[in-house]
């Protein structure tokens, strides 16, 4: 039977949010799964603190365009769910890039799953 753990985000293992200072590929690395037989399944939130909205690239495990999430980060408007618990495998990183530098930071947490 599985065992579930849950984790923070290897980008900032104490648990606060991951600030995404990059603007290009490859991105600020939000978090990397580990090796071995190992997934994640991944939860991140974006929240953007610019007076403008802010448009936020999600590099899922890979920087393949197949494999980019896209979204509008909204100005001042909370957390937004960026990644609602989709399956990382072992051995992948999650990177993110923003249309900004340092104004969106990412939070979130994964649920190891071994």
């Amino acid at each position: 039977m599985a065992t579930f753990s849950k984790q923070p985000l290897s980008g900032d293992s104490t648990g606060l949010g991951v600030l995404v200072a990059a603007t290009a590929s490859t991105g600020t690395t939000i978090h990397a799964s580990s090796a071995g037989t190992t997934f994640d399944e991944v939860w991140l939130y974006a929240t953007n603190n610019d007076t403008a909205s802010v448009n936020l690239t999600i590099e899922y495990g890979t920087t393949t365009s197949t494999n980019v999430i896209k979204q509008a980060i909204p100005a001042t408007s909370g957390l937004t769910i960026i990644v609602p618990g989709l399956i990382l495998g072992p051995s992948k990183t999650i990177t993110a890039f923003a249309g900004s530098a340092s104004k969106i930071v990412i939070f979130g947490y994964v649920n190891r799953i071994s």
